[in-house]
């Protein structure tokens, strides 16, 4: 298959996955409500908190409501727990239904990626957009002021889907030798959660966990991308922050590519 060809598939996979998602309307209505719900009480518990200590971790009281709804918004978008084409897959690794995907004439991670594009374009339109717009109906929310820093948003979303499927993809793989990746997967959701900065922001964190946490690859899922938006990074510091998310979501592939060419050697059909 040549390189255009190829680039033909994997966008009609994504379109596919876009598609599907598309289909669940009253569950898209519900996560919507929930996703908006649950960010009302964020919003006001981090209102308690930045009332008794302004400024804490370099955001005003606007950019940390803002953070909030941020994290609102991404959280199906970037699959911060779980929620992705991860289960499905495990399922088909433990069921040996995966062989028949291996005849495809693709490679799987990247059928599997742009599959998870689809889903993610899909969460932050349908699931990203009316929580934000219902919150600046209550709260005064931090908007890029320009063009330049939507784009630089925008990309840094995508890389930070990425990133998020390329950890989810190499625990699924794990099932080719785990024979069950439900356990790994619940372990990734809550670190997931702790260190892409849903719980707090990131700069909130002291000292050396703080470092470490704004170093992993969990925060390109959230922390990034949110101070993208805040504008929290100027000139050069917008490239280092894309060339941070860049380089997990490279090495992260690239681990992806290497542990599937070692599971793929030696296929285990469990049941049969």
């Amino acid at each position: 298959m040549g390189l255009r060809g190829g680039a033909r598939l994997y966008a009609a996979v994504a379109v596919r996955g876009f598609r599907r998602y598309a289909t669940y309307r009253m569950a898209t209505f519900a996560g919507v409500f929930t996703n908006t719900v649950f960010g009302f009480i964020v919003a006001y518990t981090y209102i308690a908190l930045w009332s008794v200590r302004p400024r804490l971790g370099g955001y005003d009281l606007p950019h940390a409501v803002t953070f909030v709804w941020l994290g609102q918004a991404l959280l199906m978008t970037t699959a911060l727990l779980g929620g992705g084409h991860e289960a499905e897959l495990v399922e088909r690794i433990r069921s040996g239904d995966v062989a028949i995907d291996l005849y495809r004439p693709a490679n799987l991670q990247l059928w599997w990626l742009a599959t998870d594009l689809g889903r993610a374009a899909f969460h932050l339109v349908g699931r990203g957009l009316l929580p934000m717009a219902a919150a600046s109906l209550v709260f005064r929310l931090a908007w890029p002021t320009g063009a330049a820093v939507w784009g630089c948003f925008l990309v840094s979303v995508a890389l930070g889907v990425v990133v998020s499927f390329a950890i989810r993809y190499l625990l699924a793989l794990t099932t080719f030798w785990l024979l069950d990746g439900a356990g790994v997967l619940l372990m990734a959701a809550l670190l997931a959660t702790f260190f892409s900065g849903m719980v707090l922001p990131l700069t909130v964190f002291p000292g050396w966990l703080g470092t470490l946490a704004r170093a992993l690859p969990w925060s390109a899922q959230l922390q990034v991308p949110a101070d993208v938006f805040l504008g929290r990074h100027h000139g050069s510091g917008v490239l280092w922050a894309l060339a941070f998310q860049a380089g997990w979501a490279v090495a992260l592939l690239g681990v992806g590519q290497l542990v599937q060419s070692v599971a793929t050697r030696k296929v285990v059909v469990q049941g049969g």
